[in-house]
C-alpha cells in the first residue's frame, strides 16, 4: 500500500500573526495579506489530488482552506485547534519574558494551557488516522501544532518542532523515502 504524503497548509496572516502574538484558541480571522496569503495557495494546490482535506474549526484555518478551494470538501478536525496557550494566549515572546526570564513555549510551556505532551497527542491520533491511506491528505491548521506533528512524524520528541519554524501562508509536505518518514518540502510560499 502507498503511504499517504501529509501536505500542512498554515493558515494566512492574521493581525496577531503578524505582531507576534501568541494566537491559541482566540479565533482571529485573516487580515487582508492573509486573505492574499490563502488566494496564492489555491494557485499552489492547484492540481493536487487529496484523497483527503481536513481543517482546525478555527476560522483562520477553515477561511484559508475555503479560500483555497478545499471548503466544500474539508472535514472539521478538533484536533488540529492551535496549542492552547493558557495565561501567554495573546501575548508575545518579550511580554512573557518580562515575567518569566528566558521563557521558551518548548522547554517551558504555558500557564493554565496545555503541555506540549497534549498537544504531541492530538497530533499522533492525526497521524493515525492518515496511516494506511494512499495519496495525499491536506491539513489546514496552525504554526505550532503543525511543528510537534512534523517533530512525531519524524519520530522525534515534541520539543524538536523548535527546529521546524512555518510562515503563514506556507506549505509543507511530509511523506516517505523507502521505509523513512521524511520531509519532502518545507515552508514553501506560494
Amino acid at each position: 500500500m502507498t503511504e499517504p504524503s501529509l501536505w500542512l497548509i498554515r493558515h494566512g496572516t492574521t493581525d496577531w500573526s503578524a505582531s507576534g502574538r501568541h494566537t491559541g484558541r482566540t479565533d482571529v480571522a485573516l487580515n487582508d495579506s492573509g486573505i492574499a496569503d490563502a488566494q496564492r495557495l489555491r494557485g499552489r494546490l492547484e492540481g493536487v489530488t487529496f484523497t483527503r482535506v481536513q481543517s482546525s474549526p478555527l476560522a483562520r484555518a477553515s477561511e484559508t482552506c475555503r479560500l483555497a478551494g478545499f471548503g466544500d470538501v474539508a472535514e472539521v478536525d478538533g484536533d488540529l485547534v492551535e496549542w492552547d496557550y493558557g495565561d501567554e494566549e495573546g501575548l508575545t515572546t518579550p511580554q512573557i519574558r518580562e515575567s518569566r526570564p528566558g521563557w521558551s513555549l518548548w522547554a517551558d510551556g504555558v500557564t493554565n494551557g496545555e503541555t506540549i505532551r497534549q498537544v504531541a497527542a492530538r497530533a499522533e491520533r492525526i497521524i493515525d488516522q492518515v496511516v494506511g491511506n494512499a495519496g495525499n491528505v491536506a491539513l489546514f491548521a496552525h504554526g505550532h501544532v503543525l511543528r510537534v506533528l512534523t517533530a512525531r512524524w519524524l519520530g522525534l520528541s515534541p520539543d524538536a518542532g523548535r527546529w521546524f519554524a512555518l510562515d503563514a501562508g506556507s506549505v509543507s509536505v511530509l511523506g516517505h523515502e523507502h521505509d523513512w518518514r521524511v520531509i519532502r518540502r518545507w515552508n514553501e510560499r506560494p
